[in-house]
């Protein structure tokens, strides 16, 4: 199963593991996304270019969007507020979140925040 998954970019460990949607090196603890067999570029291009992120009906995304909720979302920490449906997000930024989060933005009333792009649409 190892003979699939790459090394650790980190440090070149070749005990990676499959955690989820990411990879995870047992021996320094670094985790990042797995890429597509097409997608493996040595570097050349560079990992952005390569990472293609679409909303939940398809549209490609890009950097200062504007994008739209397409549910409820339940606010963790802060009170537990909740994002409306219909709830509009300017200028949002592409990332490399926490699982499947890959989109930061600033949600008027809320604050700071990461989305899933599954659960947006672009205007």
């Amino acid at each position: 199963m190892n003979e699939t998954l790459p090394p650790c970019p980190e440090c070149s460990s070749e005990h990676a593991y499959e955690g989820g949607a990411l990879l995870v090196c047992p021996m320094c603890g670094h985790e990042w996304a797995a890429v597509q067999a097409g997608d493996d570029v040595a570097g050349e291009s560079g990992e952005q270019s390569a990472r293609v992120i679409t909303d939940a009906v398809g549209n490609v995304l890009s950097d200062g969007d504007t994008v739209t909720v397409l549910k409820d979302l339940k606010v963790k920490g802060s009170g537990g507020g909740v994002i409306k449906v219909g709830t509009k997000v300017r200028g949002i930024r592409l990332i490399d979140g926490v699982g499947d989060h890959d989109i930061d933005c600033k949600v008027d009333g809320v604050g700071q925040m990461q989305l899933k792009s599954s659960v947006v649409k672009k205007v």
